[in-house]
């Protein structure tokens, strides 16, 4: 049984229904969703805010790289085009942890390389696990605690949008 953290957002086309693409596609294997969140752009500015979420999920039989593949269809089913790093995107599917797993390979590293520094990643995955913990980082309550305001004030739950 593999449990893995996925972080989910979307900026272009239909936000709300690109995130609902990989709940759906998920199915039982859903095991906790956060709310949804907007949140402002990182790293790459200037274009439109995302919506993100962060789904808890177990499987019997995937492994790490199962996890990496299931988010890169997710990506081709919503025709995510890779243009520029950070830039606009229909979806994004990242794997932020699976079980207590360490993998420095450069096309999946884990935990997620700098999930502890974004507050787009943490405070959703508060939200769905206030346990939660980042393997070699800590709780995730306290991650969240320690981001400087200005990577906190981007991210606003949104209650009058829900996932599955």
């Amino acid at each position: 049984m593999t449990r893995a953290v996925l972080s989910i957002g979307s900026n272009l086309g239909d936000r709300l229904a690109n995130l609902r693409l990989v709940t759906a596609r998920l199915g039982t294997r859903l095991r906790a969703s956060s709310g949804v969140f907007e949140t402002a752009p990182w790293g790459v500015t200037d274009q439109p805010a995302f919506l993100n979420a962060v789904l808890i999920t177990e499987d019997e039989t995937a492994s790490a790289r199962d996890w990496l593949e299931f988010g890169r269809e997710c990506e081709a089913e919503a025709q995510r085009v890779r243009q520029r790093r950070w830039g606009p995107r229909s979806l994004d599917v990242d794997v932020i942890t699976v079980d207590e797993q360490r993998s420095a390979d450069p096309e999946l590293t884990l935990p997620h390389p700098r999930a502890q520094l974004r507050g787009f990643v943490l405070l959703p995955w508060l939200a769905a696990d206030p346990e939660a913990n980042l393997p070699g980082h800590g709780p995730v309550a306290e991650l969240a605690d320690a981001l400087a305001e200005t990577e906190r004030s981007g991210v606003l739950a949104r209650a009058d949008l829900e996932l599955p």
